[in-house]
């Protein structure tokens, strides 16, 4: 992982007193620069409770739901993780169904410091305003509830609608401003709910829900990128950093979705990349390459026959199958693949060994097909 400073404490408070110094704020891309990538010991993948010997663990991915694609699964929760770091959590993604996963894995909402949304597709934002609505209007009966303002990081405005698969007309909605981007789209959530967010706060001293988002919509390096230009050849670029993560994000190819993000995660404890939605992008390579985990997401199609034109179509050109997986992986160089955003378009319910046997193909370190609900600690 670029800096060794996030991985030893001394050396990264030696840094920051150095920058603090000379008046400059932190702004470095994760991989930006190369480094020799850290050493990791065996991981275990353990049930909601915590890490081996009942001690929290300092770095911990809890997957909250591992279905992709918008149609209800009975069996799986909407595409959701959380990243947990010194019992900071991160959410990445927000699915259908995310908030009450987030209760049922144990987390607090109140341990909730920021949201990454990687792309305004609806299986990745459909719980999103539930975090603020649901979560932060009123406490639980144990009391807990957002800590205050959530920063979410997203995607701005796409700036444009690409033709109709097959040609001829679709209808477009809200044609006055057709491809909002994630601002506006808390901004209609606020407007749409405005009633019961006002009675709430009149009938039951509720917060006020606008004071909950603090969002800051994405802005691209220069590289040309575009609705029609959707990901470009780019270095991995900064997002944020705070005193437990540093982000840093690229452009990947997710069909017509524009923009659509890639995020990696560097703490003290080590490295995490999250492909978002994406086919074969050298960009992500880039952004992974040293992590210590890399979760991707996933499509299977072998053996389909039934699968119509546009569906295929928007497939290949927005997700990767399961068979190539392993090697991008191992191109990255991360010693553990995770696998969630599970589709599989011809067996259902999925097997999970053959997922397994499949993406560790070409890939020579751990591989774990997601359920929902799975802890992971990392150290």
């Amino acid at each position: 992982m670029c800096g060794s400073s996030w991985r030893t404490p001394e050396r990264r408070i030696n840094r920051r007193s150095l920058l603090a110094a000379s008046g400059l704020a932190v702004a470095v891309g994760a991989s930006a620069c190369s480094a020799d990538p850290p050493t990791r010991g065996a991981q275990t993948t353990v049930a909601a409770g915590g890490a081996p010997g009942g001690a929290p663990p300092a770095l911990e991915i809890v997957l909250l739901g591992t279905q992709g694609a918008p149609q209800v699964e009975p069996d799986r929760a909407g595409i959701a993780t959380a990243l947990v770091v010194d019992g900071i959590t991160y959410v990445i993604d927000c699915g259908r169904g995310a908030t009450t996963q987030f209760s049922r894995a144990g987390l607090k909402f109140k341990s909730l410091k920021s949201i990454f949304i990687t792309h305004l597709h609806a299986d990745h934002v459909a719980d999103y305003y539930n975090f603020f609505m649901q979560a932060g209007l009123i406490p639980d009966p144990s009391g807990d509830i957002l800590p205050g303002p959530i920063n979410v990081y997203g995607p701005g405005p796409a700036g444009g609608l690409p033709p109709k698969f097959g040609g001829g007309i679709a209808p477009t909605i809200a044609p006055q401003d057709p491809t909002p981007g994630i601002a506006t789209l808390t901004e209609r959530c606020h407007e749409a709910y405005a009633y019961n967010s006002n009675i709430f706060m009149r009938d039951s001293g509720a917060n006020d829900i606008q004071d909950y988002a603090l969002v800051r919509e994405i802005v691209l390096p220069k590289s040309g990128a575009n609705f029609k230009n959707t990901s470009p050849p780019m270095r991995p670029f900064h997002v944020m950093e705070d005193d437990k993560v540093r982000v840093s994000a690229v452009l990947v190819p997710h069909g017509q979705i524009f923009p659509s993000f890639a995020y990696r995660f560097d703490t003290t404890h080590g490295s995490v990349t999250f492909s978002g939605d994406t086919t074969y992008s050298e960009n992500l390579v880039t952004l992974a390459k040293g992590s210590d985990v890399l979760v991707h997401e996933a499509v299977n199609l072998r053996g389909s026959n039934a699968i119509s034109p546009a569906v295929l179509n928007h497939t290949v050109e927005s997700h990767v199958e399961v068979q190539k997986v392993g090697p991008i992986a191992q191109r990255t160089g991360a010693h553990k693949l995770i696998l969630t955003h599970l589709i599989d378009l011809v067996n259902h319910p999925l097997d999970s060994n053959q997922w397994k046997n499949w993406a560790q193909e070409g890939y020579d370190g751990q591989v774990i097909i997601g359920q929902d609900l799975q802890r992971i600690p990392l150290i």
